[in-house]
Formats: C-alpha cells, structure tokens, sequence
C-alpha cells in the first residue's frame, strides 16, 4: 500500500476500497453507533460507552472489509484518517453528495 502525503489523496483510496454498497452501509451502521455512543458518555458520564462505540464501529467495518469487499481496513495503515474517512464518507452520503465523489474516484 501506497504511503499518502495529503488527506485528499488517502480519502480518494479510502473511498475505492468502499466500492460496494453493503461495506458502506456497514460502515454506516458502525458511524451511528459511535455517535450514540458518544452521546451516552456525555448522558450519563460512563466513559465504557466509548468502548462500545469504537467495538461497534470496527466492528461493523471490519466485517465489511474481511466479508463483503474483501480488502484490508486503512485503519492499519491510517487510524487517524480512517477515522476522519468514516465520518467523511458518511456525511457525503447523509447529503447525498457520496454518488458525485464516487464517480470521480472511479473515474467515470
């Protein structure tokens, strides 16, 4: 795998290696979970709720990556901008921007 320099460039490949649309959804499911898991830390003050979110939210996505597209996570190579990449891929799909960046990854 490639070393990336800029966050631009690692988030075109991170956005390849979620081609198909069950990882992504997957790794959708997994954001939410974060996010509620990170509003329950803040409601009730109990910081294992962090831990729930970050096992739900891998957990999601791995099983995207080792079952549906068959790759290796970024995470092992990029945690930080593969973390950033899950939330950034997620809010172009929650405004409907996703399908415009995808195809200018694939090049169509």
């Amino acid at each position: 795998m490639d070393r990336y320099r800029t966050y631009s460039a690692f988030f075109d490949f991170y956005l390849s290696e979620h081609s198909r649309p069950l990882t992504r959804a997957l790794h959708y499911v997994g954001s939410s979970c974060g996010i509620a898991a990170l509003i329950a830390t803040i409601s009730t003050g109990n910081p294992l709720w962090i831990a729930a979110g970050l096992l739900a939210g891998y957990g999601c996505a791995w099983i995207g990556h080792f079952f549906v597209e068959h790759n290796k996570p970024a995470t092992f190579t990029y945690p930080l901008w593969s973390f950033i990449g899950d939330y950034h891929m997620f809010f172009l799909w929650l405004t409907g921007q996703l399908g415009k960046r995808m195809k200018r990854v694939r090049g169509s």
